[in-house]
């Protein structure tokens, strides 16, 4: 089974973030696939580099980009939702003439063609949050 998700809720604001990665966990381990993440509203701040929770608390942006990395899974972050937020890349830090990026390793910035083009082509989407 070839799945799309989509996370929409921040990462310390609801447990939808850290469902999604959980399920994500088991659908890999039982042999699926998982096409495309796509961190959509404040889902974006799952990709903020330097967030700093605490020792004990789930490292969640570190992560998604270790999990991204082990299973070849194409993270992508709103490029809209992203700007309202303040979040940037690299290329539009520059743009706007800005110091740094804040895009964490294994995201990426992308339209919502990337969703779309992802619930094509898999067989079941999920949204948390």
């Amino acid at each position: 089974m070839k799945y799309a998700v989509q996370v929409n809720a921040a990462p310390y604001a609801s447990q939808a973030g850290i469902d999604a990665y959980r399920f994500i966990q088991a659908a890999l381990e039982a042999g699926h696939q998982v096409l495309r993440v796509f961190f959509y509203k404040d889902g974006i701040y799952h990709a903020l580099r330097y967030a700093t929770p605490p020792d004990d608390e789930l490292q969640i942006s570190q992560n998604w980009s270790a999990l991204a990395k082990q299973h070849q899974i194409d993270l992508v972050v709103c490029i809209s939702a992203a700007q309202r937020r303040g979040l940037l890349c690299s290329d539009e830090a520059k743009r706007q003439h800005k110091q740094d990026d804040d895009l964490a390793e294994g995201f990426r910035i992308a339209g919502l063609g990337l969703w779309l083009e992802a619930t094509v082509a898999a067989d079941r989407c999920l949204v948390f949050g």
